[in-house]
């Protein structure tokens, strides 16, 4: 599977777009759409350069989630914006996977999600925001 543009727009617009390096709540040097890969403080970018890197770093996204079992496309979008936002190692020893994969009670697995607010130590209400909208895909009729 392949992430669509409902997918890809929830992390557009969590993310947000910026074209010079900044430090992250966590403390990464991060570009663009939430690129951290080689950022250094003086990096400057073009939106198309943006786009590339977002469109790059989706691909192992994807190759995580493919090996994970079948989703449907709005699961996968939903876990494709979590695994973009916290990494594929968290994700895939986290309980909420498991959760996911055991089929738990939809209630336990968004408690589970929601969990997953935090950057640097502190709750980031911008995580609290994309959680929801992550989980009301995940959630949401195909």
């Amino acid at each position: 599977m392949k992430i669509s543009e409902t997918g890809i727009n929830i992390i557009r617009d969590a993310e947000q777009l910026k074209l010079t390096a900044y430090l992250c709540p966590a403390g990464k040097w991060t570009i663009g759409y939430g690129h951290t890969l080689r950022v250094k403080q003086e990096d400057r970018i073009t939106p198309e350069q943006a786009e590339q890197m977002l469109r790059t770093d989706l691909l192992w996204v994807e190759d995580t989630l493919n090996t994970l079992g079948n989703f449907t496309q709005n699961q996968f979008d939903a876990l494709a914006s979590f695994v973009y936002n916290f990494g594929t190692p968290k994700f895939l020893n986290s309980t909420l996977l498991k959760k996911i994969q055991a089929n738990a009670e939809k209630s336990e697995i968004i408690k589970e999600w929601r969990k997953w607010i935090y950057a640097g130590g502190k709750i980031q209400y911008g995580l609290i925001k994309r959680r929801q909208k992550e989980i009301d895909l995940f959630f949401a009729e195909n």
